[in-house]
């Protein structure tokens, strides 16, 4: 039952993952998360700036928290990893941290609360890395379908040389 579970989730991330490029990122990193906002009838784009502190990973419930100062006051949000309202995600920075957690900077303010760089290079996008696997393993089965086909071809054209030989005929090369 918890195969059939966890196929349904995988599916639903593909077909949701399809549609946008969600990037690398860890906790401590600084990103920017593009929300829609809808007023009315009317949608824009709104953009949250800050410094991520938490993430939760568990399949199809994924969310990250994102902290930012504000007028001198503190504001976390909550997003959801596959929502609709998330429309993009950017890394401005990346964050050396030895946490997975950062709660401890609700606590702090000023320069309390900086998170040193660190360059870990260019990082592909999460679940782009899933997609090229999958494809990497297409290709796999293609060529074993190909070898097999070509091994046989060359089985049956061993068999024909062997039965002219057998007959006292020369062998066509």
């Amino acid at each position: 039952m918890k195969n059939i579970i966890d196929n349904f989730e995988k599916e639903q991330i593909q077909k949701l993952t399809a549609k946008k490029n969600i990037p690398n990122f860890r906790s401590g990193d600084t990103i920017k998360v593009n929300v829609k906002v809808v007023e009315g009838e009317r949608s824009r784009i709104q953009a949250f700036e800050g410094i991520c502190i938490a993430r939760k990973n568990s399949g199809l419930n994924s969310s990250f928290t994102v902290r930012k100062i504000s007028y001198g006051e503190g504001i976390e949000r909550i997003f959801p990893f596959f929502s609709n309202i998330v429309d993009s995600i950017e890394v401005i920075r990346q964050g050396s941290v030895k946490r997975a957690k950062l709660y401890y900077l609700r606590n702090r303010s000023g320069k309390s609360t900086r998170i040193a760089d660190k360059n870990r290079g260019e990082e592909e996008d999460q679940y782009a890395i899933t997609n090229s696997q999958n494809e990497e393993k297409d290709l796999d089965q293609k060529n074993n379908k190909i070898s097999t086909k070509e091994d046989d071809n060359k089985s049956q054209e061993n068999q024909a040389d062997n039965k002219s030989i057998k007959n006292g005929e020369e062998p066509n090369k």
